[in-house]
């Protein structure tokens, strides 16, 4: 790149999601790349310093609705290997660093371009069999959301690098937005594949070096991503790709003076013991860490009886259980008026029970099994647990299979009591209960919404009834970071709804916006004096 120019980023768009319709080249091609990874037991390296590295300690990926099909073997990182990442970052981060940062951005447009045309296919079937999502959920987010952050985040980076501080006469005042000191640890999820990437290639962007510690879940469609980034051609050591144990690898990290930000997505306990682990050894770090965490939702849609019903019932379905509920933002309590509750609930069951769930290489299915053995058990525990309850009933769904797959049907529970425990404890999965409310209680009912969780991640509200969605909107101003009027509350788009929220969902700081971005720099004002000062005394000290 000419250091001697202006440049301009290409203005940012979103990528529109495929449809796969029947005998179209996608759809062929990613029916090819199912089958041809099904077919592959590869072992998935650590990457340390742009070299592959195996270790002794293993883990097998495997696909959720089909859990004795084992997809690879991935490596696990020990103390070693953990010690060499952070060795590798802290080399690279010098010349990352310093590197022209439209040079930085190309890498991250180029892998965009990548990903929307060669490697859509693999990324999508990877994310597809490890994390057992449908073609259609797999496109939106390991495609699409993906190729959106690393287009807008070039945006974003290029907007706060424009921000300059105004000069007075005599002064050239400028700003430098300089990366954190040390190097940035990513605990990514299961649950998006674009959220993992971002958590780890957003510092980077911002000339910040990485320790990525993928999900235990979801390590062969990490895998692909880094290795994406390298034929985009992003430098050794930027990104070290650590998969292993969750714990072990954030105790090495964050004993290390050179620790300077964590960037996490995962469950609020962990991120809690995380933020007390790092403020009992705030004293050994050279600078104050940022700490960026989205976490836990118990995510709500409260209905006024001027709603429409057919897109209340829609979005109940689409909101509750795509991805098979496994989403931060899916909707898992709702509170509808018992007037409306009597003609939608016949429709909701049939709805539900025509939901068709299994292998999702099955392009018929709806959706496909939960992620794991240990998600399975809670999901069935709190379905027995409603069977046998007094204040609840299971409506539709409460079947349970794990003989091939971690299924669990899509649930709908009805509740008398708002503070049933599904209504009040994060499943994160197919299941959502509903409360029906007397059709005057608006009122109260808002509060009792905004009283009954700690979490404040995504909401709705369906009305036509605009004095009820302006009494909705201020109740629950801080009961959901992301908050829907007449739509379901999940599928944030990158650039038109930057998502997260607040209380204990997390620090809020938007991913898909500026906002995030700003959080991996520290600023630095250089002011030059064109004709400085060269008399001590100031003109008050003379008399007349």
């Amino acid at each position: 790149m000419t250091i001697n120019q202006t440049v301009t980023i290409p203005i940012p768009y979103n990528e529109v999601p495929y449809n796969y319709h029947p005998s179209s080249t996608e759809k062929e091609t990613l029916k090819q790349e199912l089958t041809r990874l099904s077919n592959e037991t590869p072992t998935i390296p650590l990457i340390i310093d742009g070299k592959k590295v195996t270790t002794k300690k293993t883990n097998p990926v495997v696909m959720p609705h089909r859990h004795q099909h084992q997809l690879a073997t991935c490596c696990h990182a020990e103390d070693a290997q953990i010690t060499q990442a952070i060795n590798a970052a802290n080399k690279a981060h010098l010349t990352w660093s310093r590197m022209h940062w439209e040079d930085r951005a190309s890498i991250f447009l180029r892998a965009a371009e990548l990903l929307a045309g060669p490697w859509r296919a693999r990324i999508n079937a990877a994310t597809m069999l490890n994390q057992s999502k449908t073609a259609h959920q797999a496109d939106i987010d390991a495609a699409c959301e993906l190729i959106d952050f690393w287009r807008y985040n070039v945006h974003y980076a290029e907007h706060i690098y424009k921000q300059q501080p105004y000069s007075a006469h005599g002064d050239w005042n400028r700003m430098e937005y300089r990366p954190l000191e040390g190097f940035v640890l990513a605990i990514t999820p299961f649950n998006f594949t674009s959220i993992a990437a971002n958590l780890a290639t957003a510092p980077a962007l911002m000339g910040n070096t990485v320790l990525w510690k993928p999900s235990c879940a979801a390590e062969l469609s990490a895998y692909y991503t880094m290795e994406l980034l390298k034929e985009a051609g992003l430098p050794d050591g930027v990104i070290n790709f650590i998969p292993g144990d969750g714990k072990q690898v954030a105790d090495m990290a964050l004993r290390d003076p050179s620790f300077a930000g964590l960037h996490f997505t995962g469950s609020t306990q962990v991120f809690r013991a995380l933020w007390k682990q790092i403020g009992n050894t705030i004293d050994t770090y050279k600078n104050y860490p940022r700490l960026v965490g989205e976490t836990g939702g118990k995510d709500f849609i409260v209905a006024h009886r001027s709603a429409n019903e057919e897109a209340l019932l829609t979005a109940i379905v689409r909101g509750a259980f795509e991805y098979q509920g496994q989403k931060c933002s899916a909707v898992s309590r709702i509170y509808i008026p018992e007037t409306l509750w009597q003609s939608l609930k016949p429709r909701l069951i049939e709805e539900v029970h025509a939901l068709s769930m299994g292998d999702i290489t099955d392009f018929t299915h709806f959706g496909g099994a939960v992620i794991h053995k240990t998600a399975w058990n809670k999901h069935k525990a709190a379905i027995e647990t409603a069977k046998q309850a007094s204040d609840a009933t299971i409506i539709a769904g409460g079947i349970t299979d794990d003989s091939v797959g971690w299924f669990i049907s899509p649930t709908v529970i009805e509740t008398s009591n708002p503070f049933y425990e599904t209504m009040t404890q994060e499943l994160f999965g197919p299941i959502v209960t509903c409360f029906p409310y007397a059709d005057d209680d608006f009122d109260s009912i808002l509060q009792t919404i905004d009283q009954t969780s700690p979490y404040g991640l995504t909401g709705a509200v369906f009305a036509n009834d605009k004095t009820a969605i302006i009494k909705a909107s201020h109740t629950l101003r801080y009961s959901a970071g992301n908050f829907y009027i007449n739509d379901k509350p999940t599928g944030a788009v990158v650039g038109q709804q930057p998502f997260g929220g607040g209380r204990a969902s997390g620090t809020n700081d938007k991913a898909g916006s500026a906002m995030n971005l700003e959080r991996w720099i520290s600023p630095r004002t250089i002011k030059e004096n064109f004709t400085p000062a060269t008399s001590i005394p100031y003109p008050y000290m003379k008399e007349c």
